[in-house]
């Protein structure tokens, strides 16, 4: 009795599909396809909650459980009169399909008769928060035109598979995205990657955005204003000649400081010369005067 149940979709007729959504830790309810008239109870039916068409969650058999499964065990309930099953507190592992087949119990004289009164499908979307963005930048290399940034977004322990997307400026980018999970129904970390050239103060938004949801964060990148142009060393040229010049004026120097006391000491000396020779003829002419005094007197 507690085997699974082939249903009406797997025979080839075709059924309208449910959604349940939920989050981890919180009671998702997923609806059957029948409702127990108020004329009957559970004793008159048989009810399978099935997941992925090849495990039972919960099945009842006459108003009793029947078949209960251990991973589900003390969190699972069955409403019994809409025949909603209600899963306390849901899990990631709890995403996925599932069917509520109900038969209607015939009861004969010796024997009990089921027929199929319906099964459909229901899909549970599990969603686990992410946690808020988180943006860093880090600057490899700067002019004073413009800023090279790698920009880096990332968020983790969420679920499903999310998507990231940013816009700087009111403009849309496109990350270069990296997911890491174990499997696919384990938690995402996700990790975004830009390069940026950042010529001015800029705006960037990092969101992500997971099963109608949606996580943002926004960073302001400013321009770096301590502009220092490098200095720019002489070339050897340059340098070549600023040492012929400096040797030239040496040189010159030089040879102005041997030759300009000697030409001073030449233009000095010859007045001095001029005054004794002055002075000599003088003193001859003096002499002279004195002896023809003296022989005029005789």
């Amino acid at each position: 009795q507690d085997e699974r149940v082939q249903t009406t979709a797997e025979i080839g007729y075709a059924v309208e599909k449910k959604v349940a959504k939920g989050k981890v830790g919180e009671k998702v309810g997923l609806p059957c396809c029948h409702e127990i008239p108020s004329t009957e109870s559970l004793r008159n039916y048989r009810v399978y909650w099935q997941k992925n068409t090849t495990e039972v969650v919960l099945a009842y058999a006459e108003g009793k459980k029947i078949s209960e499964n251990e991973r589900y065990d003390n969190r699972t309930e069955l409403n019994t009169r809409n025949l909603t099953l209600w899963i306390s507190p849901v899990e990631i592992l709890d995403n996925g399909p599932y069917q509520c087949v109900v038969q209607h119990l015939k009861f004969l004289q010796n024997s009990v008769v089921p027929r199929i009164v319906c099964d459909e499908p229901v899909t549970l979307f599990i969603t686990a928060d992410f946690s808020e963005p988180s943006i860093t930048a880090e600057v490899r290399s700067s002019s004073c035109e413009s800023d090279d940034v790698v920009v880096r977004c990332s968020s983790h322990g969420g679920f499903p598979k999310p998507k990231i997307s940013g816009v700087l400026n009111n403009a849309s980018v496109v990350w270069n995205a990296i997911w890491v999970s174990e499997s696919s129904i384990s938690p995402y970390n996700v990790t975004g990657n830009l390069w940026l050239n950042v010529t001015e103060d800029t705006s960037l938004t990092c969101s992500i955005e997971y099963n109608g949801f949606a996580k943002s964060t926004s960073l302001l990148l400013k321009k770096r204003n301590d502009c220092v142009l490098p200095t720019i060393p002489p070339s050897s040229n340059v340098i070549t000649a600023s040492s012929i010049i400096i040797i030239v004026f040496l040189l010159a120097v030089t040879l102005a400081a041997k030759f300009i006391p000697r030409h001073v000491c030449s233009q000095c000396c010859m007045p001095q010369d001029s005054e004794e020779e002055d002075v000599k003829e003088s003193m001859k002419t003096a002499e002279l005067s004195k002896v023809t005094s003296e022989t005029s007197s005789v």
